[in-house]
């Protein structure tokens, strides 16, 4: 009969507030049970009126009432678990597992749970900025009911309820304060930000939002500058590759060509070599049979007269010494022997063509892989305004120890002018003793951005180098830009030039007299640019660097040139 009664009377344990069993359940002066916490959180937010009302039949009290405990309904609730607690179905049989328990989260993948919500939490939908709570669609309806007519500012439950509200003052964030760029409570705008510039968050969004969309416009704007650059450099790529494809396939039948060339060559020599021996052996055979029989008839005739000698007939002595010495005076015909026996001669000459052509190779392969070198996919500078440089930008010395003696320097080694005048520095191994030339103290090994201004009728080297440079002699090992160790730009008023391994390439001229530099060494990337209002690629170069570089300047007649320092 109890089990009855409790069922007619189950509607009335039901929390108006969280539409869930009463828990620690109280009763307020006109009769309505609240949660204990329930009706807290309500009345806490009309403190600041200090009217309290009841959210069901809406009577006011005068002071806040003191909450106590229901006894009897508290009962009733802890009946009522017990009941349903016995009224669940045993498992099948006893060894069945025991059912799994029922799920305390029912929000689905990312949800936000319902705070009224006690045994299976729901999803979320809405979440109450005043009461600092989110309700499912059930608890959101019963919300809307209870505080009808009162506003409450509604958003969707996002799970960003607690970033709204002050950590400090535990007040909603209202106010935007715009000298510390940050969301405030009103508590905070009369202490720590007081006399601070403030609005309100919806006009600090409005301006904010202003900003943003112009903001978005730029990004836009970069996005398809971006996009015509990938579409740009995708078809650069597939070009780079047809060209490289079409180069090798040339370069292996120019190659083949020569093989056979050489070959061709070789064999003409060979048969050549062979023809000349054939011809001269058999032209020696031929003498040599006929000195062979010359030899038979004269070892003949010496027998003859050995005979003679000996014989003891004075008369037959006498007849036969005549007709013997006439017979040997028409054997006096000789041979005499080439000197040009071997063909030594022919294989030094041999020597001498793979030689030649040895180091006509190297040279012309050389030059090859310069070239092959300069070919690049990208011909644009990493950055595209002086701003972006600037943030690797590092101050330069020039080294006294390096400087030609017609070069005189100032403001702090930063300067250099060249003079007609011989400043008799002391001797030293790193100085430049022909080429007007100089190197900074310091190295590159990884990105780095400077500057060199350069006035006077001629023009100014800027350059690059390794430290292991030759710096005596007029040769061009000790030159900038005429061997393997160093990279430099020349530019005057008429010309400009880039120069490397003695391979030069012509470039537009530059107006500009201020002349960036942007090395990325582990990219192996080198890039000069013309630096005035705006800042222009003038030429960019890629390759292997093997050792840290130091910037380098050179110089003509009259000119002077400034490492330029910046107001970071």
């Amino acid at each position: 009969m109890a089990e009855t009664n409790i069922s007619v009377d189950q509607d009335q344990l039901i929390c108006p507030v969280c539409l869930d069993l009463l828990k620690d359940p109280v009763m307020i002066l006109c009769g309505h049970n609240y949660c204990k916490k329930c009706i807290t959180d309500i009345w806490d937010q009309d403190d600041q009126k200090g009217i309290y009302r009841c959210p069901l039949c809406k009577q006011s009290f005068t002071p806040r009432p003191v909450l106590g405990k229901n006894m009897m309904v508290a009962e009733m609730v802890e009946k009522l678990k017990k009941t349903r607690l016995q009224a669940t179905p045993l498992p099948a049989s006893s060894a069945d597992p025991p059912a799994d328990p029922p799920a305390s989260v029912h929000t689905g993948s990312g949800g936000v749970q319902c705070d009224s919500c006690t045994e299976i939490k729901q999803k979320a939908v809405k979440s109450c900025l005043e009461c600092r709570s989110s309700y499912c669609q059930n608890h959101l309806e019963q919300h809307e009911n209870l505080f009808k007519g009162k506003k409450h500012n509604l958003m969707d439950a996002t799970g960003r309820l607690q970033e709204m509200i002050c950590p400090r003052h535990h007040k909603m964030l209202e106010i935007f304060c715009r000298t510390d760029q940050q969301c405030i409570c009103m508590l905070c705008l009369v202490d720590e930000h007081k006399n601070h510039d403030t609005v309100s968050t919806a006009a600090a969004r409005t301006e904010k939002q202003k900003h943003l969309g112009e903001t978005q416009i730029k990004l836009n704007q970069k996005i398809q500058k971006k996009d015509k650059d990938i579409q740009e450099l995708r078809e650069a790529v597939a070009s780079h590759k047809r060209s490289a494809q079409t180069a090798v396939e040339d370069s292996e039948r120019i190659f083949t060509e020569l093989i056979r060339s050489i070959e061709k060559r070789r064999s003409e020599v060979n048969q050549l070599i062979r023809d000349q021996e054939r011809a001269a052996v058999s032209r020696a055979e031929i003498k040599l049979e006929r000195l062979e029989k010359e030899v038979n008839e004269l070892r003949r005739k010496e027998a003859e007269l050995k005979q003679l000698s000996e014989t003891q007939d004075h008369v037959h002595f006498l007849q036969s010494l005549s007709s013997a010495t006439v017979s040997l005076s028409g054997s006096t015909d000789g041979y005499s022997v080439s000197p040009h026996l071997s063909f030594d001669d022919v294989m030094k000459s041999v020597f001498q063509l793979r030689d030649k052509l040895q180091q006509f190779c190297r040279e012309e392969t050389e030059k090859i892989t310069e070239i092959v070198k300069t070919i690049q996919v990208i011909i644009a500078p990493e950055h595209e305004t002086r701003a972006e440089f600037l943030q690797y930008f590092h101050p330069f010395t020039l080294d006294s120890n390096t400087i030609c003696s017609s070069l005189r320097l100032s403001e702090d080694n930063t300067v250099i002018t060249s003079t007609s005048c011989n400043y008799r520095y002391p001797n030293h191994p790193d100085r430049f003793d022909y080429w007007i030339e100089a190197l900074c103290i310091e190295s590159v090994s990884g990105r780095c951005y400077w500057e060199v201004e350069y006035g006077g009728n001629e023009g100014v080297h800027i350059a690059v180098a390794y430290k292991s440079i030759k710096r005596k002699g007029k040769s061009g090992n000790s030159r900038f830009g005429y061997n393997d160790q160093s990279w430099r730009l020349y530019c005057c008023n008429s010309s400009c030039s880039f120069r490397h391994n003695t391979i030069r390439t012509v470039l537009p001229v530059v107006s500009s007299h201020k002349i960036g530099v942007y090395l990325d060494h582990s990219a192996g990337t080198l890039s000069f640019l013309s630096v005035s209002d705006t800042i222009s690629l003038i030429h960019r170069v890629q390759t292997t660097f093997t050792q840290p570089l130091y910037p380098g300047i050179g110089l003509q007649n009259n000119t002077t040139v400034k490492l330029c320092r910046l107001n970071m």
